[in-house]
């Protein structure tokens, strides 16, 4: 056997580090914006307060490395209207799209025509998978459910009543639901689904569908809900109702935060939005800037990003009483510009 020494490893680092000093991708001086090099962000229903903390996020990152950023997207709850106003952010040309697609097949095609364009797309809180985006950054939708159907056991027990409502059609609140469900069933048996309810985040829906709920079961346990624009319109119903029935939901606005803070909204599950709005970033930026990267892969070959993240986990935060008042979006505001 041939005798092994340090002295010899180094030796064999040091050739092959000098063979590769002249291939080797180098990233030095280059991880910086070209004056002028654009990022946008893109959503849908451009006025919620949701987008307010991953936009900052989103800009924090952007400024370090010297880059200009846009806040864009359509003001309505509208898949033709965000694609049309995805296509008008295409014709500026910029280095990269982070965008939230309202649903996930009808924006295949847009994001297909942005990346053959020069323009690199990431999806955030929600995903086109079957798109060639580069990266989906997100919150873990299942852990997501299945804390909030674990929660709901520990308070009110294993053989409860329980409802959810729903935003069908858009995948982390549709995953919110349908984990939840599943969670249920196959861990708690005992559990009874006694309401579900389609209620598109439209907080009047959502009032009506809670009181018939409400109504309908005397002895209703709890209620899941899988954002925050449902959960204003069913926190007002069920105290209208006077019914003891235990509210969550994920994300937070302004409105349930009072709620939380008053104990009439047991807790809120919440995207870490500052970080999904700053790794959004970071990813979409990679994905542009992907020659300072040789990865020991076939991307040559076979013509892919190299920088593609197929899911990152932004991680979620807990909303109860007692932190309330770190998610005050005023103070978090406070000498921030919103633009």
């Amino acid at each position: 056997m041939k005798k092994f020494t340090f002295a010899g490893l180094a030796g064999t680092i040091a050739v092959t580090a000098s063979l590769l000093s002249g291939t080797a991708a180098s990233a030095e001086g280059t991880l910086k914006c070209e004056a002028g090099e654009t990022y946008i962000m893109n959503v849908m229903v451009s006025s919620h307060p949701y987008w307010v903390p991953v936009y900052q996020g989103f800009k924090q990152a952007a400024a370090a490395f010297g880059c200009e950023t846009v806040f864009s997207g359509t003001p309505d709850y509208d898949i033709t209207k965000q694609i049309a106003s995805f296509e008008q952010d295409m014709v500026k040309s910029p280095a990269g799209i982070l965008v939230h697609p309202m649903q996930a097949d009808p924006f295949i095609e847009p994001i297909n025509r942005a990346i053959d364009g020069g323009i690199q797309v990431s999806t955030f809180a929600a995903d086109s998978p079957n798109s060639n985006r580069a990266s989906y950054i997100t919150s873990d939708n299942l852990a997501e459910a299945k804390f909030a159907a674990d929660e709901i056991v520990k308070q009110i027990g294993d053989s409860a009543e329980y409802a959810v409502l729903e935003n069908p059609g858009q995948s982390n609140h549709d995953l919110r639901v349908t984990a939840l469900l599943s969670y249920m069933e196959e861990n708690y048996p005992n559990m009874k689904l006694v309401g579900r309810q389609a209620t598109n985040q439209d907080s009047n829906a959502a009032y009506r569908a809670t009181a018939s709920i409400v109504q309908a079961n005397p002895n209703l346990g709890a209620i899941w809900i899988p954002e925050a624009g449902s959960a204003e319109g069913a926190v007002a119903a069920i105290l209208e109702a006077k019914a003891d029935v235990l509210i969550m939901h994920a994300d937070v606005t302004p409105a349930t935060l009072e709620q939380i803070k008053a104990g009439n909204i047991h807790m809120a599950l919440n995207p870490n939005q500052g970080m999904q709005g700053f790794m959004g970033f970071m990813a979409i930026f990679m994905a542009a800037h992907s020659d300072v990267f040789d990865p020991f892969n076939d991307y040559k070959v076979s013509g892919y990003n190299p920088m593609r993240i197929p899911y990152m986990d932004n991680g979620f935060a807990v909303i109860t009483k007692d932190n309330a008042d770190s998610f005050d979006l005023n103070a978090y505001m406070e000498g921030r510009d919103p633009k």
